[in-house]
């Protein structure tokens, strides 16, 4: 399981990458679904092994400007996470990818877990027993191009410590 921040907002009228508040999907849009989508192919999942969802089922707007997001708040995300957590039981994954400070926020807080420093849990298994899973953290792919040098990392280092992190936390059984 994929778990993002909150659907994007899109254009209705693209053949594609509409954005989730027009086809319901989570990383639809064109900017972080593409990117989310890549990454994870270029670690050896396809899309196929991979469900995609959010935190937050509805997109933020931006009070100045609806047509923009601003972050989730914790009452959002309080609302909104029967329904993630209904989604990881019945998906049953090996483990669920959190993008984002926000997405790992929500997932931790099902198992009553609150998240300090985020950048230092990128990349760093954390167990959910309630979940039944493990969470691995990564960053937001619309902040992973500032982020990956203060991390130490290329994006070619970066594609392959998430194959080895999902591999080892899954045993490589997808």
């Amino acid at each position: 399981v994929v778990v993002g921040e909150a659907p994007g907002y899109g254009d209705p009228e693209a053949d594609r990458w509409r954005g989730g508040n027009w086809t319901g999907l989570a990383y639809t849009s064109r900017h972080s679904g593409r990117r989310i989508r890549e990454l994870l192919a270029d670690a050896g999942y396809d899309q196929g092994d991979c469900y995609f969802t959010n935190a937050v089922k509805c997109f933020p707007a931006d009070p100045e400007d609806p047509s923009t997001n601003r972050e989730p708040t914790a009452e959002e995300r309080a609302n909104c996470r029967p329904y993630l957590l209904t989604e990881i039981e019945q998906v049953a994954p090996a483990a669920v990818v959190t993008t984002g400070k926000h997405a790992t926020r929500s997932v931790l807080a099902a198992e009553g877990r609150e998240l300090d420093g985020f950048l230092d849990a990128v990349l760093e298994p954390i167990a959910c027993p309630s979940l039944g899973t493990t969470a691995v953290p990564l960053l937001h792919p619309s902040y992973e191009a500032v982020w990956l040098s203060r991390l130490d990392h290329t994006r070619d280092s970066y594609v392959a410590a998430i194959a080895e992190t999902l591999a080892d936390v899954a045993g490589d059984g997808r």
